[in-house]
């Protein structure tokens, strides 16, 4: 099975549809609208100047939102539709970026550079089979010194089915699981069908991938909201801040860290 195949035209799919939703709202954003959220702003700091490397950046409305705090970022991404689109809205908005289309764990090969900073954030790892090979891709791009930004959905969220009626999945990596979805969360009447193969990661894992390959964590936070309204059975309880209707605050949707490289 080529996992990275079948998840490249999946986001291939995806992309055009995600560029002309409300969920992403492009115009919104080409009039200046950041897409970042308070939860990685907070540990990013200040970016000023500062060369940035932004993993699995989709079409790019990140990796631009941190152009326009100053930083110098590099955008990478396995699909080529969104890099495409990405190359396009940078563009657009006049902002300084560079992307780079490829399979992240290929990444080392194909960029000899070191960041001050490495960001990746919300619905990225679940794609990737081995967090050991992600933290040596992150560790190796990192400059000494430098940031380690990452911001994520809880693995708790990914052990219920689509409706958070049921457990359906298991917290720890048992392996692949490969799905079929129609429609996509930004637009759920899109009238696509995708296969996808993705991986649960536990707390543990991505923790223990980090520290083992070098970095020394600072900060980690959990939160039981979702800066994003891309599950269902939402409730908007304040801006820009969901949660599920039928468990309220019982349970983390998110969490967020900061690590360094010694």
């Amino acid at each position: 099975m080529d996992y990275i195949e079948i998840n490249r035209d999946s986001w291939n799919k995806r992309t055009d549809f995600h560029v002309n939703s409300a969920f992403y709202d492009v115009e919104g954003f080409l009039k200046g609208n950041s897409s970042l959220n308070q939860i990685e702003l907070e540990l990013l700091g200040d970016i000023q100047g500062k060369s940035l490397l932004h993993l699995q950046c989709h079409f790019g409305q990140d990796t631009i939102s941190l152009a326009r705090l100053g930083a110098i970022p590099t955008g990478v991404d396995l699909s080529d539709k969104a890099i495409e689109q990405a190359e396009a809205l940078a563009k657009a908005a006049g902002a300084n970026a560079e992307f780079i289309c490829c399979n992240i764990y290929e990444l080392p090969a194909r960029l000899d550079q070191q960041f001050d900073v490495v960001f990746t954030s919300y619905g990225t790892i679940g794609w990737l089979p081995d967090l050991d090979k992600w933290a040596k891709v992150i560790a190796a791009a990192l400059k000494p010194g430098g940031k380690f930004v990452f911001a994520e959905f809880h693995p708790v969220v990914w052990m219920f089915d689509d409706n958070f009626d049921k457990i359906d999945y298991n917290y720890f990596n048992t392996g692949p699981i490969v799905e079929t979805e129609t429609g996509t969360y930004a637009d759920r009447g899109a009238p696509i069908d995708q296969k996808c193969v993705t991986w649960n990661h536990s707390i543990g894992e991505v923790l223990t991938s980090l520290l083992d390959n070098g970095l020394m964590l600072h900060a980690f936070k959990e939160f039981d909201y979702s800066p994003y309204n891309c599950f269902r059975n939402t409730v908007e309880f304040e801006p820009n801040k969901y949660r599920i209707k039928t468990l309220s605050n019982k349970i983390p949707m998110v969490y967020a860290l900061m690590a360094s490289k010694a």
